[in-house]
């Protein structure tokens, strides 16, 4: 296949994932806007109730990781009854695990915000927020599940135009309930909470109802037949233990910044905002080379496979270095977006300045993972993750920033070498993993 043929398939799958992981982007930070308003204890609170949050998606993106892995590879075989078994128990696990997540944080709540460090008034100003959110979480999981689906079997625009629906949703309902209009009264922190609930409610039955449009379509009724989830589980453990690894990580490493002060927790969360628009073309190039790697080694072909990955994050590498550049030099300007505050702008532009030199390892990190995803090794990724966040993210916060007092600049140092350390190892590593690849076969069967 020509270079021009690749980059153009590779294009095609990436541009709507990229648009759609924009957008996202987008209304939370809209939403930080709206939220900052209200005040930096508002932004806080909700700041370490989506850190814990991120926990309970990680599980949710790493059953989507499995899902998209067997679905890639079955369609690359032509075998579409396989596939359609993969979407069926993919959201059976969804709606179980969703369920589990939202009793315990019904449960359980206000101890999880506790451990994060936070001082009263922040958690205070969090549990309502929490609640809502991770109570409901259902409605995340099966989102993210079915967006999945989707983008397995090629379709990447409509996530992408699902999405927008749920976005543009999003953003109205939370103005108008963090602010009140008419009779409406003004929520705060809890109106972001019901607007982004109802969103996701819309956006699930959404994106089911266009899976009903597909070969794999399936009824819930579905759900109930008996199975073998061996594959899909096998797949989405390692997935799963290597997003729950980053984000207890990063509950920890949080938790090291809300010790340093509130001021530095919430210039941390306002860069870490800003810069989420820079690496969604990384995710998007991700969600693409997993695809065209699964295909490619479904069908056989492990050139192809080797040859998509590593044009996937050389074309990933070029656009996310030009976000870095913006990083750096529009920084100042971006600060002033969320405060006025002259200290807490201070350290959002040296946190930004130094996230700029993070962009090319953070393209090669985030696209070889989907790249090695799409081949079924979901454990090196674990691997890289583990050592990366606790053996030098973790460690490298604590030293740096606490021990040292560099502030928010130790903080964003330690990320800049776990990025580049992970880099390295994951480029080697599917390398390797691509060139000896079997070639995908029919004894990976769904039962």
């Amino acid at each position: 296949m020509e270079l021009n043929n690749k980059v153009k398939q590779i294009m095609k799958l990436a541009i709507p994932a990229t648009i759609e992981n924009i957008l996202q982007a987008f209304v939370g930070f809209i939403d930080t806007l709206m939220i900052a308003r209200i005040g930096l204890i508002a932004v806080t609170a909700i700041g370490i109730s989506n850190n814990i949050l991120a926990v309970y998606l990680a599980f949710f993106i790493a059953l989507g990781v499995g899902t998209s892995s067997l679905i890639s590879r079955y369609e690359g075989a032509n075998n579409v009854t396989n596939a359609r078994k993969v979407a069926i128990q993919s959201t059976v696990i969804a709606i179980i695990t969703g369920l589990i997540f939202g009793l315990s944080t019904i449960i359980l709540g206000k101890q999880m915000l506790s451990v994060m460090g936070a001082k009263d008034e922040v958690i205070k100003a969090a549990i309502p927020f929490f609640y809502i959110v991770g109570g409901t979480s259902v409605f995340i999981s099966l989102l993210t599940v079915f967006g999945s689906i989707l983008r397995a079997t090629g379709d990447t625009k409509t996530p992408m135009l699902i999405n927008t629906i749920v976005n543009i949703l999003n953003i109205i309902a939370d103005y108008i309930l963090i602010f009140g209009l008419g009779p409406i009264p003004a929520m705060g922190i809890v109106g972001t909470a019901i607007g982004t609930v109802l969103a996701r409610l819309i956006g699930s039955i959404l994106m089911f109802s266009k899976i009903q449009q597909t070969k794999l379509s399936f009824q819930l009724r579905d759900i109930f037949t008996r199975s073998n989830y061996r594959e899909l589980i096998n797949l989405s453990i390692p997935a799963a233990l290597e997003r729950l690894i980053m984000r207890l990580g990063q509950v920890v490493y949080f938790g090291l910044i809300v010790s340093m002060g509130m001021k530095t927790y919430a210039s941390h969360s306002i860069a870490s905002n800003i810069e989420s628009f820079t690496y969604m073309p990384g995710y998007g190039l991700t969600t693409a080379a997993s695809i065209l790697v699964g295909n490619s080694i479904g069908a056989g072909n492990k050139k192809e496979a080797y040859e998509f990955g590593v044009l996937a994050a050389e074309i990933g590498a070029f656009i996310m270095a030009l976000g870095g550049i913006a990083l750096f030099f529009g920084s100042p300007w971006f600060a002033t977006w969320f405060t006025n505050d002259a200290e807490a702008i201070g350290k959002i532009i040296i946190a930004l300045r130094i996230d700029a030199f993070i962009q090319i390892p953070l393209a090669f990190s985030l696209i070889f993972t989907g790249a090695l995803q799409g081949l079924g090794d979901t454990k090196s990724p674990l691997y890289s993750t583990a050592i990366g966040i606790w053996g030098i993210r973790v460690l490298g916060v604590y030293i740096l920033g606490v021990k040292l007092q560099m502030d928010i600049a130790g903080i964003w140092l330690s990320i800049l070498i776990d990025i580049t350390i992970r880099a390295i190892y994951l480029t080697v590593k599917f390398r390797s993993k691509t060139l000896k690849s079997p070639k995908f076969n029919e004894s990976l069967t769904v039962v």
